[in-house]
């Protein structure tokens, strides 16, 4: 039996830190600092970055068909506010999940880094057109003569809408991105 030590190994990335750990793809050396931990094990990020471009599906004319066909969708359902009243506010999930659904309809299910981006800005902007509204309302009767009846219903149209908007966008991004939360 020898009594030789291994020689000490030394991170590809930062040559004086020494490592014991290597990437289980392409077996280089890596220091914590560039370890990057995935489902199977530590990676070095040249492996995890060429790993994420195969996912990368989307094409250029995605982005704009997932900001306006978001814009169009989000702005239709903010329209319903006014039918349905304060049950707007249960039903704003379900609109969320349909923007996200018609979104992956229309880019065909491709994926890409701003692309859940450019849907999310969509949906904000869509509803927030319905918000608008009520909030044109609400500084006519603020600096108009209207009664404190009207001053507060329109207040409370205002804060419904814009709750709306909160829910579609955030029910809409977790559905498009596929993010499960933990309960």
């Amino acid at each position: 039996m020898s009594d030789a030590t291994p020689l000490p190994i030394y991170c590809a990335n930062h040559p004086r830190q020494e490592t014991s750990l290597r990437c289980n793809r392409c077996e280089k050396p890596i220091c914590p600092q560039c370890a990057v931990l995935t489902p199977t094990g530590y990676r070095c990020r040249e492996c995890v970055r060429g790993q994420q471009k195969v996912f990368t599906t989307a094409t250029w004319v995605d982005y704009p068909l997932a900001f306006f066909s978001a814009a169009v969708i989000s702005y239709l359902g903010s329209l319903v506010v006014n039918f349905v009243g304060f049950f707007t506010l249960l039903l704003a999930p379900l609109v969320g999940i349909g923007v996200a659904e018609v979104v992956r309809l229309v880019i065909h299910r491709r994926r890409g880094p701003g692309l859940y981006t450019a849907a999310t800005v969509g949906t904000i902007l869509g509803s927030l057109v319905g918000v608008a509204l009520p909030l044109l309302a609400l500084l006519f009767n603020l600096f108009g003569q209207a009664g404190i009846a009207s001053t507060l219903q329109n207040l409370l149209w205002f804060a419904i809408r814009a709750i709306y908007t909160v829910l579609v966008t955030t029910s809409m991004y977790y559905r498009l991105t596929g993010t499960r939360l933990k309960l």
